[in-house]
């Protein structure tokens, strides 16, 4: 894979975890959340999708995005996937933020037998989610800019009615933002949410 990751797991590998960054890039934030997941014992890698650029808000996100090659965003993202298939042939659970949960329901069913669970947090996604095999987890903001309520409800829709398991969850009150280090963390609804997360990932699909 090209381009830079950041890999962690326990001593013993475990369950392996595809970690979506948002578009505040593979920065700190994203690197303690992967040391967290390890900390639970699943092995992490977090790819580089915007090639070390680190924007530090949402207006220089927005111009990293759009001067970035959606080709490269997509590279990355299935190069990771890759990475962890030779490391470990059974599917993946990916977790993605903001951006990253985004892709990581485009992966869901792109890479449809390689992706086992999708925890997005404020991804969004209209597309058909027919054969897809994953489970899914959405956590979403109560006021988020992005995702309106008719977009999550409709993204949730389409999810069930491909006979797919999801969970959804909206945390009233908070902003896209609230479950990482930064200017919209929400110490409460982040703990709540990985309360919800951790099991979900540890979680076995049925066969």
């Amino acid at each position: 894979m090209s381009g830079l990751a950041y890999f962690v797991g326990p001593e013993v590998p475990g369950p392996t975890v595809l970690l979506l960054h948002s578009w505040h890039g593979l920065n700190s934030a994203s690197k303690r959340l992967a040391d967290r997941l390890a900390d639970e014992g699943f092995t992490v890698l977090a790819p580089d999708l915007l090639a070390g650029a680190q924007p530090a808000t949402p207006a220089e996100a927005e111009s990293t995005l759009a001067a970035s090659d959606p080709n490269d965003l997509v590279a990355a993202t299935l190069g990771g996937l890759g990475v962890l298939g030779r490391t470990d042939a059974s599917p993946v659970r990916v977790v993605g933020v903001g951006m990253g949960g985004s892709l990581g329901l485009w992966l869901s069913v792109r890479r449809a037998a390689q992706v086992e669970a999708v925890v997005s947090f404020y991804g969004s996604q209209s597309i058909d989610f027919d054969g897809s095999k994953a489970r899914y987890q959405l956590h979403l903001a109560g006021d988020d800019p992005w995702v309106n309520s008719d977009d999550a409800v409709f993204m949730a829709a389409t999810i069930g009615l491909s006979d797919l398991a999801i969970e959804s969850f909206t945390y009233p009150g908070t902003r896209p933002g609230f479950f990482e280090d930064g200017d919209f963390f929400d110490r409460d609804a982040s703990e709540l949410a990985w309360s919800r997360l951790v099991p979900f990932l540890r979680s076995e699909s049925d066969p």
